[in-house]
């Protein structure tokens, strides 16, 4: 005898496959990516002009309104600032984040002549200078 399919068969079938895959076979459809750690003594990248402005506008916002507390009124307020600025106005943040830019591929081609060398960032750091940050600012007015 032949066992006849009923509706409530067919609809598990249609269940099945609509539920969703565990385990290891979403695992083995899409292997996941892992990230590369990062290195801590890789140096930071420069801010843009943007943010050297944005570092000074910040300050004299803070001064102007005590009693914000939102991070967004600032942000909001700085970027209207910035657009509303000339070229003229912006050069002083443009130049700023061009020598902070120039620094940073300094330092990045110390450091990655150093990872290629296998020596430490840290060592190369010494080396560049004698000079304290202060003396190299006072130097920089």
């Amino acid at each position: 005898m032949k066992r006849v399919k009923s509706k409530a068969d067919a609809s598990k079938k249609a269940d099945n496959k609509l539920s969703a895959k565990k385990g290891s076979e979403r695992a083995s459809k899409k292997p996941r990516k892992l990230k590369a750690a990062k290195d801590p003594n890789k140096p930071k990248r420069p801010p843009s002009a943007f943010f050297v402005f944005m570092e000074e506008f910040r300050k004299s916002f803070k001064e102007k309104n005590p009693n914000n507390k939102s991070v967004s009124v600032v942000g909001k307020a700085g970027g209207d600032k910035w657009k509303s600025m000339s070229e003229d106005e912006k050069v002083p943040y443009v130049t700023k984040a061009a020598k902070l830019k120039t620094e940073y591929a300094k330092k990045l081609a110390t450091y990655n002549n150093n990872q290629s060398g296998g020596g430490s960032y840290a060592a190369g750091d010494e080396d560049e200078s004698d000079k304290s940050k202060s003396e190299e600012e006072e130097e920089d007015d």
